[in-house]
């Protein structure tokens, strides 16, 4: 009964900003663990971003200053914000999930829930 529905993706030129959203449902009490992934053609899915109720974020090195998870109050939806967009950022986003704490927050391993992804598009 778990479902992570993506959805704000779209193409932005250099320097732009989006925000990507993930409406996350199923888990008990809605408390779980959340992070972002990218994959780009050719590459490795990666961590973007992840956070714990409690156990604050987790950011990779190439986007810390620039990308925020944050979650809304009810728990319900996970937001990316995007900031000061670089062409290298171009992939497929995915949203994921685990219920309660994972022992860490940007390994795909942590997971068992995964959202459809959606593009990202930067242009020079």
């Amino acid at each position: 009964q778990v479902q992570l529905v993506e959805s704000g993706g779209g193409s932005v030129q250099s320097g732009g900003s989006l925000t990507l959203s993930c409406v996350v449902s199923g888990f008990p009490n809605n408390f779980y663990s959340g992070a972002w992934f990218r994959q780009a053609p050719g590459k490795e899915r990666e961590g973007v971003a992840g956070f714990s109720p409690g156990a604050g974020t987790r950011y990779a090195d190439s986007v810390k200053g620039r990308f925020t998870i944050s979650q809304d109050n009810a728990r319900k939806t996970l937001f990316l914000q995007m900031n000061s967009l670089k062409p290298e950022d171009t992939a497929m986003y995915y949203c994921a999930a685990n219920v309660g704490y994972v022992p860490a927050l940007i390994d795909r391993r942590s997971y068992d829930h995964w959202g459809q992804g959606i593009q990202v598009t930067v242009s020079s």
